[in-house]
């Protein structure tokens, strides 16, 4: 790798152009500014400097060791030689050794294929697919074209499709038979809490299903294709929201439920409701990735949801709010002192 002076690295301190030094190694960061999970701010005020003590003070920012992994794909050489020890030297070295002898996935190449002749155990799978990975470049999930543009969707296409629904819903609950404003009105209500409370109980139940996921490579492979790779590659914009098809199979039994429990004027409005809650969720988790949040509100929540990822994928279930992860006990505390 080159060696950089500090002055060099001092001279790339803009959005367009920002190096950082930790460690004695230089990183060129600036295709990853705007998707840093705690915003460009904070990284543009040290762009061009030695962040290595801004890392390790937990009052100003900290992190978590799967974002020391993924700054290994920005280094680009190490500051002068003679400010380095041997000591440090040779933990450079044990570093790359142990990446290349722990290797989990290509990413610049199809994941699925890899994923289905894996022969890697349960406990590594989970160790490596909880490391989050950034990537400034396209990652394909199937080799084929058409299968792997059916994997990706863009976060524009929900409300497209489900907001329409949604009016369709309400439309047919003001023409039941019996139909009423107020019911209407309550049913729809009534879904959006349903909708909160389906969307903890999917992202803690079934996308964090680890412990009791069978150590098979079937079951990671779906596992992967349900929610690890939002944990591997939580940066990824075109597989953040819910794939429409996936959207209708998780809908069936909501269908059934409220046909099942209410009357036709209320059962409309009722999934009427539970699709807007789902419409409301998908666009705000993506929010909270990729843009520059309101600080009423959404600043916490992202703050929250960030830690759920990059800290304690094992608590933090609520993306919307943090309602039933207070009455479940799984609030995903910040500060040390809790």
């Amino acid at each position: 790798m080159n060696n950089i002076t500090r002055s060099q690295v001092s001279l790339h301190n803009t959005k367009k152009t920002c190096w950082v030094i930790i460690e004695n190694k230089v990183y060129d960061v600036t295709s990853f500014i705007s998707d840093h999970p705690g915003g460009e701010e904070i990284m543009l005020e040290f762009a061009g400097s030695d962040i290595t003590a801004i890392l390790q003070d937990g009052n100003l920012h900290t992190h978590s060791d799967a974002a020391y992994d993924i700054l290994s794909e920005y280094c680009i050489g190490h500051v002068e030689k003679q400010d380095k020890t041997q000591e440090e030297t040779k933990q450079d070295k044990k570093l790359e050794n142990n990446n290349k002898e722990n290797k989990f996935l290509d990413l610049r190449k199809p994941l699925f294929s890899q994923l289905w002749n894996a022969t890697y155990s349960k406990e590594f799978y989970l160790e490596q697919v909880h490391r989050p990975r950034y990537t400034p470049y396209y990652v394909p999930y199937f080799e084929n074209p058409w299968m792997d543009k059916l994997s990706r969707t863009s976060w524009y296409t929900v409300p497209m499709i489900w907001l329409p629904f949604v009016i369709f819903q309400l439309w047919r609950s003001f023409n039941a038979i019996n139909s009423a404003a107020e019911t209407t009105a309550q049913g729809f209500v009534i879904g959006i809490l349903f909708w909160s409370l389906f969307e903890y109980t999917l992202h803690r139940f079934l996308f964090h299903l680890d412990d009791l996921l069978p150590d098979h490579p079937s079951a990671l492979l779906i596992h992967f294709t349900l929610h690890g790779i939002h944990h591997h590659m939580p940066m990824d914009r075109l597989r953040l929201v819910m794939p429409p098809a996936l959207t209708v199979i998780l809908s069936v039994p909501v269908f059934r439920l409220a046909h099942w429990l209410f009357r036709p004027t209320m059962a409309f409005a009722f999934v009427g409701g539970a699709f807007f809650g789902y419409v409301c969720y998908d666009m705000i988790h993506y929010y909270l990735h990729h843009a520059k949040v309101i600080d009423v509100y959404f600043k916490e929540l992202k703050r929250y949801h960030v830690a759920h990822h990059y800290k304690n994928y094992n608590s933090g279930f609520g993306i919307t709010s943090k309602l039933w992860d207070y009455v479940f006990g799984t609030v995903l505390y910040l500060d040390a002192e809790n």
